[in-house]
């Protein structure tokens, strides 16, 4: 083949083949992560913002709880605007709260921070998060604002997704069905859902969950999931279901390595155009001596990574193209311990994260297969 053949053919290729998305990290002056973590990630169309606590930058803590929570979304903001974006363009956000009784003072302080367009949002309470803060918040904004449109209850629709809040109900039925209505209300179906975190308090179990929430989805498609339980939810309710949907079909494709078979409740990833949504994995062998058989949060967290790694690789990506990090400890005293691991997967600037504790640690005993109870989970966000 000729050099002008070769350029004419790489040309046809380049145009035939995805670009990939300008990724740049967004780290404000002066600010320290307790942990390997970025600030905010420009990936694409979108800014994602590491879970923010009260503390400033000189690691003081306000006095009064209202301080706090404004505290929390200053934080935020300086992300934010050092991507050159304002809070309006903020489509998505989670609220941690150590507790629920802060509500009030939470939505108080949040109308003075988005006094309009504010984005969807899902608020629930856990109980533990790094540097023993009782408030977490991270975000999701959009470059172009005016690709953002607010809908009636809350959710935030773009020019190629819908975000979710947090749809709440004593029971699954009534929190499906809820989604259910809010996606048709836009034209859209449970296929279009691409990822999902379903909380649950400790009435519901995962497994009651499953039996209404399977039958929405047509098997070995469902979205990406993590299915977290949490001590309590706003309102007193049992169940919150808060995600991501893609407004076209054409856009979603299920990523599924070859050493998992299909799951009637969350595929492994799901592409929602360029953004690759990865559920939760935890420490999990797969196989017919499936579990998992490490005893400490390291191992576990080793192995997790790998299964996360399965994905990734699947769709042609690694940990590079990692934007967005969740990270769900048994007891945040591993924390140093589980950074130490968790950072030796990235050679180069690390994802944006959230890091909660959700409930009291568990009694780490085997059982009679050597398997050990789960001591963490990770999903993550990753953009081609």
């Amino acid at each position: 083949m000729n050099l002008r053949a070769f350029r004419t053919l790489f040309c046809l290729l380049a145009l035939l083949l995805p670009a990939a998305a300008e990724r740049r990290v967004i780290f404000p002056e002066g600010v320290k992560p307790v942990g390997p973590y970025s600030p905010g990630i420009l990936a694409g169309d979108y800014l994602y913002v590491s879970g923010q606590g009260v503390r400033d930058k000189q690691n003081r803590v306000p006095e009064t709880y209202e301080q706090k929570v404004r505290q929390c979304l200053d934080n935020v903001k300086e992300i934010v605007e050092a991507a050159g974006l304002t809070m309006e363009h903020v489509v998505y956000s989670q609220v941690y709260l150590e507790d629920l009784a802060g509500m009030p003072v939470v939505e108080r302080v949040w109308q003075q921070y988005f006094p309009k367009n504010p984005p969807a949002r899902a608020t629930l309470a856990v109980k533990r998060m790094p540097t023993d803060t009782p408030v977490e918040i991270n975000a999701v904004a959009v470059r172009d604002l005016a690709r953002k449109r607010v809908l009636e209850g809350g959710a935030n629709l773009t020019h190629d997704r819908l975000y979710i809040p947090g749809l709440e109900g004593d029971n699954a039925p009534e929190a499906l069905n809820a989604l259910g209505k809010l996606l048709s209300q836009n034209g859209l179906s449970f296929s279009h859902v691409v990822f999902l975190n379903v909380y649950l308090d400790p009435k519901i179990s995962i497994e009651s969950m499953n039996k209404d929430y399977a039958p929405r989805f047509e098997p070995g498609y469902a979205p990406a999931r993590a299915a977290i339980r949490v001590p309590a939810l706003p309102a007193g309710k049992s169940i919150s279901i808060t995600g991501v949907a893609v407004r076209g079909l054409n856009h979603r494709r299920v990523i599924r390595p070859r050493n998992m078979a299909p799951s009637p409740t969350a595929s492994p990833c799901v592409f929602a155009g360029d953004t690759l949504f990865c559920s939760a994995k935890s420490g999990f062998i797969p196989g017919p001596n499936a579990g998992i058989y490490a005893d400490n949060v390291e191992l576990q967290v080793r192995q997790t990574m790998r299964n996360l790694l399965d994905g990734l690789e699947e769709a042609g990506l690694d940990f590079s193209h990692v934007v967005k990090a969740n990270v769900y400890l048994d007891d945040l005293e591993e924390f140093p311990r589980m950074n130490r691991v968790y950072g030796s997967f990235y050679k180069a600037a690390p994802p944006t994260r959230t890091t909660v504790q959700p409930l009291p640690p568990v009694e780490r005993r085997k059982d009679e297969r050597d398997r050990w109870p789960m001591l963490e989970q990770i999903s993550v966000i990753a953009v081609r």
